[in-house]
């Protein structure tokens, strides 16, 4: 990473270094629980379970094909990577290990609250039943909240059940979230191929989370673009947006660097919509070309409700500390720019409001407060020897 300095008022602040960005208190509401994995983990589950179709057997040429795949351009071969995933989340004892994994592993980076999604659908072929998954994962995440606080870091974990758009289980599904809707899971979403399947298809499901006062956010604004997000808007009612980095095509940028905003880019700012924007995983869709041109950075000048994920931290080789890395390095952010994004994802959570603000003054501000004052006590120290010179 270089470091840089900037001025923030009236006080230079320098860009964060890797180890504070590690450190610093973060928030991820977009990460798929299949997209995940230890490669270690699936080696394993895949010897325990019997499943031979793994492309390696050494974890670490593994984790090296799943970023390649992804990396690959080909649509095909990167679903392929989810095939291997969900072969290998099929058992109770599966669901439960890798669930309290990811919360292990998002503690370790300094994620303090995370949404994870899966389809429950997804993990069937060997006799469990919906329920029987979403209590598995539950147990895992719960198992990992307390390995996570036995080792010095706190984490809160809620799940997210994803309906997939292509199938016709989606009100199933949402049903099921609504019943486990105080025992662990926060609320619901759809996913899968935008093109072809628009989230109307699935009315009934948003309809009935309406009713009972559920919250649910839809993947749009990634491939399709602005069709796609406004359908979810507009038809679907979603209080979040997975994805929807394709509402910068409603922004028009004029050659002397004014900005107009279009009818749908202005509602979803003026409604302070959420986007789940994931940089990494957008440049491996070729929902952008790179960090530096990546819509975050327009964004986040224009105060949309922005917040940074992970979406497939195995397929991306990623976490959160590296996506900050990434936008540290491009935009020269600072620490009050990562407090930003991170208020603004825990402002967009879906658990209650006053845990919100509890978790945003007890646990964030304190934590970037005190990563401000070391820099702080650098600088005071740096000019004293200065001084003493």
């Amino acid at each position: 990473m270089t470091s840089q300095t900037h001025t923030t008022g009236h006080t230079d602040r320098e860009t964060p270094s890797a180890e504070q960005i590690r450190r610093a208190p973060k928030v991820l509401l977009h990460d798929h629980l299949d997209g995940g994995l230890r490669p270690g983990t699936i080696v394993d589950l895949a010897r325990e379970n019997g499943y031979e179709a793994l492309p390696e057997a050494d974890p670490d040429k593994l984790g090296i094909w799943f970023r390649e795949a992804a990396d690959s351009g080909s649509l095909e071969r990167y679903l392929e990577t989810f095939a291997h995933t969900c072969a290998v989340m099929q058992t109770r004892d599966a669901l439960k290990r890798v669930a309290a994994e990811c919360a292990e592993d998002l503690a370790e980076d300094g994620v303090v609250y995370a949404e994870i999604r899966y389809a429950p659908e997804q993990h069937l072929e060997q006799g469990l039943t919906l329920e029987e998954v979403v209590e598995a994962v539950n147990e895992g995440f719960r198992e990992g909240e307390r390995r996570a606080k036995e080792n010095g870091r706190r984490i809160r974990v809620g799940a997210l059940l994803t309906a997939m758009r292509h199938a016709a289980r989606a009100l199933e599904i949402a049903e099921l979230a609504n019943r486990y809707r105080d025992l662990g899971v926060v609320g619901f979403d759809i996913a899968g191929a935008e093109a072809g399947f628009p989230p109307t298809r699935h009315l009934d499901a948003f309809e009935f989370l309406k009713r009972e006062n559920n919250h649910f956010t839809i993947h749009a604004g990634e491939a399709f673009g602005l069709p796609s997000i406004w359908q979810a808007l507009q038809w679907c009612g979603a209080d979040r947006l997975g994805h929807g980095v394709r509402i910068i095509d409603d922004i028009e940028v004029a050659e002397d660097g004014s900005v107009r905003l279009g009818r749908l880019a202005s509602y979803v700012r003026d409604k302070r919509i959420p986007l789940e924007l994931c940089p990494t995983s957008n440049l491996q869709t070729a929902a952008a070309t790179s960090y530096a041109e990546h819509p975050i950075g327009m964004l986040r000048k224009l105060h949309f409700r922005a917040t940074v994920n992970t979406d497939n931290r195995l397929m991306s080789g990623t976490s959160m500390s590296r996506e900050f890395e990434h936008l540290v390095d491009t935009f020269g952010y600072t620490l009050d720019d990562m407090q930003w994004f991170t208020v603004n994802a825990m402002k967009s959570a879906f658990i209650p409001f006053d845990e919100r603000l509890a978790m945003i003054n007890d646990v964030i501000k304190p934590g970037y407060a005190e990563l401000k004052s070391e820099w702080l006590f650098r600088q005071t120290v740096s000019t004293s020897t200065s001084a003493a010179k």
